[in-house]
């Protein structure tokens, strides 16, 4: 982040929106549909949405890749929605379900799930695969944060 503020994509319109850095992130609302930046959850996205959100927002983004058949990813499920409702709006979070965005999966050879990868300024800094309980999963994003 400089002096210009930071660039969040907003979760419902994919607009890119500039916050000041005197604004408080966790309040601001979209330029281009006026909702807020930020809701305390896990978005879902598809693939467009994905490289979007990857690509152009100025903090990390976290990502789930799931299924809906996986137990271990419905175990965890609760787990990451509490992490994010905790860390926004320092981090965004998404779901990518990895059987609807198959060419997507592939490009990041997922090979089992859920994995978490965590994202900066559009290149993947961290790759995690397996199910985690909500400190270990703070104790990872901690560890990677810088």
């Amino acid at each position: 982040m400089d002096d210009a503020g930071r660039h969040i994509v907003c979760p419902h319109c994919d607009a890119v929106n500039r916050i000041p850095p005197e604004r408080e992130a966790g309040k601001a609302k979209c330029g281009r549909c006026h909702k807020r930046l930020f809701e305390g959850r896990a978005l879902p996205v598809d693939t467009p949405r994905f490289d979007t959100h990857i690509s152009r927002n100025d903090i990390p983004v976290v990502v789930d890749f799931w299924a809906a058949w996986c137990g271990p990813c419905k175990a965890m499920a609760p787990v990451y929605e509490r992490v994010a409702s905790e860390l926004e709006p320092n981090l965004r979070f998404l779901k990518v379900d990895s059987d609807a965005e198959q060419a997507l999966a592939a490009r990041y050879n997922i090979r089992s799930i859920p994995t978490l990868m965590l994202f900066r300024q559009g290149r993947m800094v961290a790759q995690r695969a397996g199910a985690s309980d909500a400190a270990s999963l703070r104790a990872w994003l901690q560890q990677h944060r810088n």
